[in-house]
């Protein structure tokens, strides 16, 4: 049952205007935020979702079932370039914040400081971050795991790294007493993960903010420079359009991630004299190894992500056991048939780990007819170099803790059986193309900063040019952050809301 005042396409019937102070298109890590933020304030908001409502009972591990229903474009979306990345992206309530592994990192300082100084962001600091970061924190209950929900996948990274000498962290997740099922990636079934979904948006809704799922958003709407509201649609179960739906408001927000949100700006005509609309794409290209033990790990039971491997988080990249569903693994495992067979009967001896770099190469969007927009990026060489790298320091730590055969995210190099077999990495030349990456975190391709000729919004992620309209999402990151990056999105959201909620009338709220 949907809570009152969450409404679907069953809802709505016929062609329908609605009004409103503020108006949110997308329900994720910034949307969500931004509406409980104005609904406390008390502004009338209304939230726009593309995706359905699902609530916590309808969670499961049937990842199938849950990817076709809350992942957009079934998981399957893809920049194109050499290599290819996979993408996923939440087409749900909540967003992404319901599908991924509840990571909560700070901004790390340094990349604060750096967008201060070259995107001449004002009061971007750690200590100016601090209250809004604090605020977030307490919203979504950011805490470390509690140790009996640790699972062996985890322990055995932790004994690895400990052995190695290398610094490792227990992550901070935003969750209250997780029991460690493990199910992160297709909705919390416990609502122990405090994802917008169980934080955020019933906060908005308690303060009398509407979600209107089912809705798709075609354009804002503009009277000359100024941004008036959201056309949109309802779309049928098949992804057709149906009744248009039309939303009036003084403010107009932009939360649809940052494919999306680029993409829903361009469709209105909306224009960045900098020329980076849909520009300075990053992604932190992401791998995996699949390592086998002789013992039975069970990685499915215990939390997703209890550690993170920082011994090398100076030069650029992070390492965590992330155990996934065999079909995953089954479905990139470069076997087939007996041989794959074979493998998926030692799932239970599996331990997947994974390594995220933060790059160093942009991307770039490409809007095609209707204004879809399609992501193109090529993985830089250095950044490369650093997968490769990477791997085999993974490798080395999982070799450590017994793994008896490794494989690799490399295609043609074959099965890894020992520690000298890693110099093959570094020996031979890998090429792009042989790579499977992968990511969640995409940013950047509509940044913020204080000169409008080298950023798209302004240091507090209105759009520059173009009165009552505001980003709330990661397309707003002048660079990668090099952590998992809902929560700088929450903060930052958090901080540009109460700018405007310090001189409403300034915004004609």
């Amino acid at each position: 049952m949907k809570p009152e005042r969450v409404f679907d396409r069953s809802d709505i019937t016929e062609n329908t205007e609605l009004a409103c102070d503020v108006v949110v298109v997308g329900s994720g890590a910034g949307g969500a935020t931004a509406a409980a933020e104005f609904a406390e304030a008390g502004y009338d908001v209304i939230v726009l979702e593309e995706g359905s409502y699902y609530g916590t009972k309808d969670f499961t591990p049937n990842a199938s079932d849950m990817i076709r229903k809350m992942y957009r474009g079934g998981g399957a979306t893809m920049a194109i370039g050499s290599p290819p990345v996979l993408y996923q992206e939440g087409s749900v309530v909540g967003g992404s914040t319901v599908l991924n592994g509840g990571m909560s990192w700070r901004t790390p300082e340094e990349i604060l400081s750096r967008w201060g100084l070259e995107a001449e962001i004002d009061r971007i600091s750690a200590k100016d971050m601090e209250p809004y970061f604090e605020r977030v924190e307490r919203r979504i209950n950011v805490a470390y795991q509690d140790p009996e929900s640790i699972g062996r996948d985890n322990q055995i990274l932790k004994e690895g790294a400990d052995a190695k000498g290398w610094k490792i962290i227990p992550n901070l997740r935003n969750q209250l007493h997780c029991p460690g099922s493990n199910n992160c990636a297709f909705g919390c079934p416990t609502g122990a993960k405090q994802s917008a979904l169980v934080s955020y948006l019933p906060r908005a809704l308690h303060y009398g903010a509407c979600i209107y799922s089912n809705i798709r958003a075609s354009q804002i709407l503009r009277d000359g420079k100024r941004a008036t509201g959201v056309l949109g649609h309802v779309t049928n179960p098949n992804g057709s359009p149906s009744h248009e739906v039309k939303v009036h408001a003084k403010l107009v927000i932009a939360a649809c991630g940052s494919v999306h949100t680029p993409a829903l700006l361009h469709r209105s005509g909306i224009k960045a004299r900098s020329g980076l609309l849909g520009k300075n794409l990053s992604l932190h290209p992401n791998t995996k190894l699949v390592a086998i033990y002789d013992e039975a790990v069970r990685g499915w039971e215990g939390v997703h992500q209890a550690y993170q491997v920082r011994e090398f988080h100076d030069q650029g990249f992070l390492f965590a056991a992330v155990n996934v569903p065999p079909s995953v693994i089954a479905m990139s495992s470069p076997y087939y048939g007996q041989e794959l067979g074979e493998l998926m009967d030692l799932y239970e001896r599996t331990v997947v780990a994974g390594l995220m770099v933060e790059d160093t190469q942009m991307g770039h969007l490409k809007f095609l007819p209707g204004g879809h927009p399609q992501a193109f990026y090529n993985l830089s060489d250095f950044d490369a170099e650093r997968l490769v790298r990477g791997s085999a320091l993974l490798a080395e730590l999982l070799f450590e803790t017994g793994a008896k055969r490794i494989i690799p995210p490399f295609s043609g190099v074959g099965e890894l059986t020992s520690v000298d077999e890693l110099r093959k990495l570094y020996r031979s030349k890998i090429p792009k193309s042989s790579m499977e990456v992968l990511t969640v975190h995409l940013m950047g391709s509509a940044c913020m900063g204080g000169d409008p000729s080298r950023s798209v919004t302004d240091m507090h992620g209105l759009v520059h040019d173009t009165v009552g309209l505001m980003v709330a999402d990661a397309s707003l990151f002048p660079t990668p952050v090099g952590v998992n990056p809902m929560e700088t999105i929450q903060a930052l959201t958090t901080r540009n809301v109460h700018h405007i909620l310090q001189s409403p009338r300034q915004y004609q709220l």
